[in-house]
């Protein structure tokens, strides 16, 4: 009776070359899982902060004890993170340039929308952060894999070229464990994909949202901006 290889054992009898892939197939499959159990937590807690934060924003709370709110959770340790990030930079540069009593209500606004607009683009780098990498994954891996399997075959038909004895049970080993490199290209490649394109929406969806918000909040702004410049015209 022929004893069948188990899994491991075409893993070990392999090549160097083709062991050095499923080493670096491995790798980059835990390396993706980490970064995916990573940005979900991430994600999780970005949307709770948002979800919360519109709570706050549009219950009628004043904006500047929101903003002070938000400044002794800071200096408390607390990340401050998504819209509140964005109200915090815009609400800032407003009192800032409010103050300056030769600057118009336009100037004011077009300052605080430049400074969310500033805002918004770091938070979307903490958005984005390692889905490249996911990508990179998802795209090289199969090849990565395929290159093991060319590379296996080809060795395999090599010792088939020297052997006494040409059949198939002499070359199904190194064909076999030729073909797990294939395998284990798609087991990185594909949960990378998947991971990417979730994300991505995930990035579409906060982006949108923080546009959205960007959009409401300006408009909160130049009516407070046109207020005071009233009062300023005042006698």
């Amino acid at each position: 009776m022929e004893e069948q290889l188990s899994l491991l054992d075409l893993v070990v009898e392999a090549s160097f070359t083709v062991q050095a892939v499923m080493a670096v197939l491995v790798l980059a499959s835990v390396v993706s899982w980490f970064v995916m159990v990573k940005r979900a937590l991430y994600f999780q807690r970005a949307k709770a902060a948002m979800l919360e934060f519109e709570d706050s924003f549009w219950s009628g709370t004043d904006l500047s004890s929101l903003y002070k709110a938000g400044t002794e959770r800071s200096a408390n340790g607390e990340t401050v993170q998504g819209l509140e990030s964005l109200f915090r930079a815009g609400f800032k540069e407003f009192s800032r340039l409010a103050q300056q009593a030769d600057v118009d209500a336009d100037a004011v606004l077009e300052g605080a929308r430049r400074s969310m607009r500033v805002a918004l683009l770091r938070e979307e780098e903490q958005l984005e952060q390692n889905l490249s990498f996911l990508a990179s994954v998802g795209s090289t891996s199969p090849y990565i894999g395929l290159f093991g399997t060319v590379w296996g075959i080809m060795h395999s038909f090599r010792g088939l070229a020297s052997s006494s004895q040409a059949t198939l049970a002499t070359v199904a080993p190194g064909i076999s464990e030729a073909l797990v490199a294939t395998a284990m290209g798609l087991f990185a490649a594909i949960p990378a994909v998947l991971a990417y394109n979730r994300y991505t929406a995930k990035v579409d969806m906060f982006t949108n949202r923080y546009d959205t918000f960007v959009d409401e909040f300006s408009g909160l702004l130049y009516r407070q901006a046109f207020a005071l410049r009233q009062r300023n015209q005042e006698p």
